[in-house]
């Protein structure tokens, strides 16, 4: 669940970029209320996220403004579907399109996105999940997004777990000297995840007792190998692969037995989708 006050600052802060010097366009055209029906309308196929914001817009312009829920959150909808209505005050409507679509369009993206990956991988045993490379102020909204197209959630915030990734090994001098040093800060109740790049660094993992095993931007062949090494000298070890992970390419990773992989272009590189507001009078 996504906290309410979370959700009013983001709206909040949206509303602003668009109504600052409110909006001369409706203002001019509509000097007092009037009823009107505005339907958010799928125009490709996707699934489902940022209902919750996209009501919290309208109610935050005009809290008497009816908002009703044609779908719901993870859902699959064919284009020319509704998604949802909201019913009041058409200046409101007008005002409140453009951000209410944004959110919605951005965070139905992601879940669909997702979905595909997801899809890719069915009847493997890899878990698609998401990385920290969200949009800022965003992270909890995309995350969500994640999973309600399937996906899983990596690590919210680097308080989080262990994770050593090819900085901070370059720093401390080398893989082993990493996991011991964290090991000895960190304690028992943190799990340590490091990342290879090359067998080398490999080794050095397993013989570190790290419990993940991170996988960074090898090709097929390459990761294939390391699992087998993995699961022959460590099989406790989960094994996950990040670093150019395409849609194309994701089930042949999955498919040399892997664990986890993550995903970085679920929510940086997600595209919108194509929802239309289609506004008209009430009775």
């Amino acid at each position: 669940m996504i906290e309410p006050f979370l959700l009013r600052d983001l709206v909040h802060q949206a509303l602003s970029e668009d109504l600052l010097y409110g909006d001369q366009t409706t203002d001019a055209l509509f000097a007092k209320p009037f009823e009107a029906i505005g339907d958010a309308v799928a125009k490709e196929d996707l699934v489902v996220a940022g209902l919750d914001l996209f009501e919290t817009v309208f109610k935050t312009l005009d809290p008497a403004i009816r908002f009703e829920a044609a779908s719901s959150p993870g859902q699959n909808l064919k284009s020319g579907d509704l998604i949802a209505r909201v019913c009041g005050d058409g200046r409101v409507i007008l005002k409140g399109e453009r951000t209410a679509l944004n959110f919605m369009q951005r965070l139905s993206g992601i879940a669909t996105l997702t979905q595909q990956f997801v899809q890719a991988v069915a009847g493997t045993s890899a878990q698609i999940v998401d990385t920290r490379k969200t949009t800022p102020g965003w992270r909890v909204l995309e995350k969500k997004a994640v999973r309600l197209g399937g996906g899983g959630n990596h690590r919210f915030h680097l308080g989080d777990m262990v994770l050593i990734k090819d900085n901070h090994i370059a720093l401390a001098g080398g893989v082993l000297k990493s996991v011991e040093q964290a090991r000895s800060i960190a304690g028992h109740s943190l799990k340590i995840e490091v990342e290879v790049g090359d067998f080398n660094e490999l080794n050095e993992a397993i013989a570190s007792k790290a419990e993940i095993i991170m996988l960074d931007n090898m090709d097929i062949d390459e990761i294939k190998s390391a699992v087998q090494l993995i699961r022959e000298k460590a099989p406790d070890v989960l094994i996950e692969v990040s670093g150019g992970v395409a849609l194309d390419r994701v089930l042949g990773i999955a498919q040399c037995g892997v664990d986890i992989i993550s995903v970085g272009a679920l929510t940086h590189s997600a595209a919108a989708v194509d929802i239309s507001m289609e506004v008209s009078l009430g009775s």
